[in-house]
Order: structure tokens, then C-alpha cells, then sequence
């Protein structure tokens, strides 16, 4: 019975090269010069320091343009509100991994609302498509790259 797995990743190597190429960018501009500013990647958070807000937007519009540029999708970021004290600005930025439970039960809502002869398991942190036609496996695929789910989703694992 073919099947495949929906899942929601980042290649962690390249969210790292990432950070370190927009740590390199802040420390040679001229705007950023003496400001302290840095990124700091810790597990799946990324933290961002500076002097002001309005850097920290800067800073965070070219942690962005870094991180696209290396192949990681910016829809799994989760920007926590900033924390601006009297001379820092302090904001984190957590790397989403996998799809979480509500988000999981929803996509497997819309599956069943398609009346696809698929079956869908929510297996931990990551969806299983199973059904008999390889054809029903493959309009899943193109439906759920029409829907918004908020993360970026991956098709692997795909056995017929």
C-alpha cells in the first residue's frame, strides 16, 4: 500500500551558516558599528541584541535575507515579541521543527473533508498518507500545497 510522510524541516547546518553570515554582514556595517550587535544560535533559538528597535527590525530583515538565501524557508521562524530595556533590545527568534498537534489534526480535517480514499496518522511530529492508488497519494500532495498551514511541509519517504 504506497505511503508517504508530511513533515515540516529545516536543514540545521544551513540555519547556522546562515546566522554566521548575518553575523559577519552586522559586524562590517557601518550602521552597526560599535552597537554590540550580535546573533547568537543556541539549539533552535536564535537570539538577537542590539542597541535599539529599530536595528533590531534591520537585524532581523537580514537574518531573513541570510537564512533564504542558504535554503531555509522563513515561514518556520516564530518571531517572539522584542524586549526593549533602557540601552538593549533583545529579541529571540525560534526555528520551528516538525508540526505540531492542532496543526496536525486540522490537515488531517481537510484530508478527510477532500473524500480522498486516503487514510492520514498523525505519527508524533509528522503526518502519514497511506492509500492504494498512488494517484490519491499525489492530489494530497497538490492540495496540501494549496492550503496556508503556517510551516514549510516537506513530501518524503514516499514507498509504493
Amino acid at each position: 500500500m504506497p505511503s508517504f510522510d508530511v513533515v515540516s524541516d529545516f536543514d540545521a547546518h544551513e540555519a547556522r551558516n546562515g546566522v554566521d553570515q548575518a553575523n559577519r554582514e552586522v559586524n562590517t556595517r557601518f550602521d552597526f558599528k560599535g552597537s554590540g550587535s550580535k546573533y547568537v544560535l543556541e539549539e533552535q533559538v536564535i537570539t538577537l541584541t542590539t542597541q535599539s528597535d529599530f536595528q533590531l527590525k534591520q537585524m532581523l530583515d537580514i537574518l531573513r535575507q541570510k537564512l533564504s538565501k542558504r535554503g531555509v524557508d522563513v515561514a518556520c521562524l516564530d518571531e517572539q515579541e522584542p524586549e526593549i530595556t533602557h540601552g538593549t533590545a533583545r529579541q529571540q527568534v525560534i526555528l520551528r521543527r516538525g508540526i505540531d498537534a492542532d496543526r496536525a489534526r486540522k490537515l488531517v480535517k481537510q484530508i478527510k473533508a477532500a473524500k480522498l480514499k486516503v487514510q492520514a496518522a498523525i505519527q508524533g511530529d509528522k503526518l502519514r498518507i497511506s492509500g492504494k492508488k498512488r494517484d490519491d497519494l499525489q492530489s494530497v500532495i497538490s492540495m496540501l500545497k494549496e492550503t496556508d498551514v503556517g510551516l514549510p511541509l516537506q513530501y518524503e519517504n514516499f514507498r509504493d
